[in-house]
């Protein structure tokens, strides 16, 4: 049985003193019995900050990017190692932002994933189209590429501590979401596709989240799609009531 995923991907968003406003606000709102992994995934800059405020509760601390790279001289980057030191147990990888504006190509992003796996981190590994991707029927084709790259020599071992994140390019933060059935639909596609790199219990196992302006109001219907195992959350996980309701569409 897949546990459902809610992360909210804060971007270059909040403070340290928004950062721990936002987490108090939704701790209080969360209980014992929330039956989602509810993953939060700050700026580097409130990481250590956001970790300590966590401790001891269920919620589980993420980061946005990672090195493909261990150590070295490489100023600006962080390691797998130095998130883990910090609490992280979950890691984006793959973010159309990362492959668009710093042109992070499937090579550099299969390296990403083998590193974080390597030092003992979580992968969400995020795959989708453009709109013109899209509009040219193109959709499977790409994220099938993506996902053959991208997963290329990673054992069905390391698929268990893998989640896929399907996001849209074209619908992330633009307000537009793909329809649940079209949503489901992807999904499918996706499992099926990781039944053929790897065995049908592995992919019945990997846990495939959908992201691309999820709201309190669509997230209802997008949960309810029986291979939607949760949510990549934007814009709406930076105010507490807005992600408390996405997590609270789940039943």
């Amino acid at each position: 049985m897949r546990k459902m995923l809610i992360a909210g991907n804060w971007k270059m968003n909040k403070t340290i003193p928004e950062s721990l406003e936002l987490i108090h606000a939704l701790m209080r709102k969360l209980d014992s019995s929330c039956p989602a992994e509810v993953v939060l995934i700050p700026p580097f800059t409130s990481l250590f900050s956001v970790a300590e405020t966590l401790r001891g509760s269920s919620i589980q601390l993420g980061a946005q990017n990672l090195s493909h790279l261990t150590e070295g001289a490489v100023t600006g980057e962080i390691s797998g190692t130095q998130l883990i030191s910090v609490g992280c147990r979950y890691v984006l990888v793959g973010h159309s932002e990362r492959r668009n504006l710093f042109q992070e190509d499937d090579a550099v992003i299969n390296q990403k994933l083998k590193t974080a796996l390597s030092e003992g981190l979580h992968p969400i590994f995020c795959v989708g189209e453009s709109w013109q991707e899209r509009e040219a029927g193109k959709t499977k084709g790409v994220i099938g590429n993506q996902l053959k790259r991208g997963l290329d020599g990673l054992t069905p071992m390391e698929m268990g501590k893998m989640t896929i994140a399907y996001e849209p390019v074209w619908a992330i933060g633009t307000g537009k979401t793909a329809q649940p059935e079209q949503v489901q639909e992807i999904h499918e596609a996706i499992r099926s596709e990781l039944s053929s790199q790897y065995e049908p219990e592995t992919a019945k196992a990997t846990r495939i989240i959908y992201g691309g302006s999820v709201t309190p109001d669509n997230s209802p219907s997008l949960m309810s799609q029986p291979d939607v195992d949760g949510a990549l959350v934007g814009g709406a996980s930076l105010d507490a009531g807005s992600f408390y309701a996405i997590i609270s569409a789940i039943k």
